[in-house]
């Protein structure tokens, strides 16, 4: 496993992290605490320190499963969560100090652990980032030992942009991948972007980039994929990137042809990411302990040629931008 710098933090952290969305349940099927141990045993043992989840991920049982397994281990694992998603209807005024607060001592609680290394405001409404009184908060929280850093997990780049100005926010979860190459083009050359931990998620694109998804897939009822493509439950950027199945499909088959070059496109995808200096980590989720392990090695590819990454912009470029680019 290779480690890079998080920001301003500094801490080491493996450039394969693991999101903990369907990790034991999510994603149309329920939460197994056994499978959920197997799969963040495996990729602690796989070099990974840097977990990825939310208060919100199967009602706490995730958070309350990954404090189990990093007790239950002698090296450091780093350990962020989320807050705010708990606000519904999901407006910016729901956003208080009292409220948010109290969910941060709830992730406590949930994790058993005496601080959250990381607590992320969970793609919150964009009037909640000009909220100085919100920020305030998390430099409290941070005094008060309760946690070690906060960071923003944004659905657009406007709210990266404006995230940077408070000296808390140490880091910024973005999505980034093949199909939502926007931040390597307004994010990554920020002048302060090198002060900040870049944290990209949905890497795989919920699975699109694996090119198993075809036409004829379906999803369970309860699985985002089948009812929240037109943003009915949340953002729809966090489902397929938001890019519409019929656009998608013949993108990834080019990826396949061109791009991958004969080699597994989801280890390919994750490499590509990789390319960028600028991101600290990448949080694929992971099902299994073989997705966890299929994951790692992605990281141990070889980097990718001056012709993978042209095709990689012009496949965005041909069937993707103009779907995206605008959006977020």
């Amino acid at each position: 496993m290779n480690y890079r710098t998080l920001g301003k933090t500094e801490w080491q952290v493996s450039e394969i992290g693991l999101g903990t969305w369907q990790v034991g349940g999510g994603w149309g099927k329920a939460f197994d605490p056994k499978k959920a141990e197997e799969i963040l045993h495996t990729a602690f043992d796989q070099g990974i320190n840097f977990v990825d989840t939310a208060d919100v991920y199967d009602g706490g049982q995730s958070e309350a499963a990954v404090g189990r397994a990093v007790r239950e281990r002698s090296e450091k694992i780093y350990v962020a969560t989320k807050c705010g998603r708990r606000i519904q209807p999901h407006f910016a005024e729901g956003y208080t100090v009292e409220r948010l607060r109290r969910y941060v001592e709830d992730s406590l609680r949930n994790t058993g652990l005496d601080r959250l290394d990381l607590v992320q405001l969970h793609c919150p409404p964009s009037p909640v980032y000009e909220r100085e009184d919100i920020f305030g908060l998390f430099e409290d929280l941070k005094k008060e030992g309760k946690i070690a850093a906060m960071g923003v997990s944004v659905e657009k780049i406007t709210e990266a942009l404006t995230s940077m100005k408070y000296e808390i926010v140490s880091t910024i979860q973005v999505i980034f991948n093949l199909f939502r190459q926007k931040p390597a083009e307004h994010l990554f050359n920020h002048s302060e972007v090198n002060h900040v931990g870049l944290i990209a998620r949905v890497p795989l694109a919920s699975g699109l980039l694996t090119g198993k998804i075809t036409a004829e897939t379906s999803f369970p009822k309860d699985d985002h994929r089948h009812f929240n493509r037109d943003g009915k439950a949340f953002d729809k950027g966090e489902t397929f990137s938001g890019v519409p199945l019929e656009k998608a499909l013949p993108a990834v088959e080019q990826l396949k042809d061109g791009f991958s070059g004969g080699n597994d496109l989801a280890a390919q995808a994750l490499r590509w990411i990789l390319m960028f200096k600028q991101i600290g980590t990448v949080i694929p989720g992971a099902s299994s302990s073989a997705q966890v392990e299929k994951n790692v090695r992605a990281a141990e590819l070889p980097p990718l040629s001056q012709f993978q990454m042209q095709e990689a912009a012009r496949v965005y470029e041909k069937y993707i931008k103009e779907e995206v680019h605008f959006q977020w």
